[in-house]
């Protein structure tokens, strides 16, 4: 009988590694390239949205997260919403204070 948290190596290739080193690079200039735009409040959704992009491929691939045990995905997903319960409620105290001044 094996072991319950075994389970097989995954090898990635260079190449694959590669390929997201560029994608990373593309969106790194994408981020720059937005910077230059004029969005008025959406500068900030944009280069958010690609930093949630990158850090996604990133823990998804370098961490080695998309070949893990469904229990280390459920651990990801419990810290990423986490930080969201935490963001959202630093966005309303933020949002809170202002009250009226909008």
């Amino acid at each position: 009988m094996s072991e319950p948290t075994h389970h097989e190596q995954h090898i990635v290739s260079p190449k694959l590694y590669g390929v997201i080193f560029l994608l990373l690079m593309i969106c790194t200039a994408l981020t720059v390239g937005a910077s230059y735009l004029e969005l008025g409040t959406f500068n900030a959704v944009v280069a958010l949205g690609i930093a949630i992009f990158k850090a996604t491929i990133v823990v998804l691939f370098f961490m080695h997260v998309k070949y893990s045990s469904k229990l280390t995905k459920l651990t990801v997903a419990a810290g990423f919403f986490t930080f969201c319960v935490l963001l959202a409620m630093t966005l309303t105290d933020y949002m809170s204070r202002a009250w009226g001044r909008w």
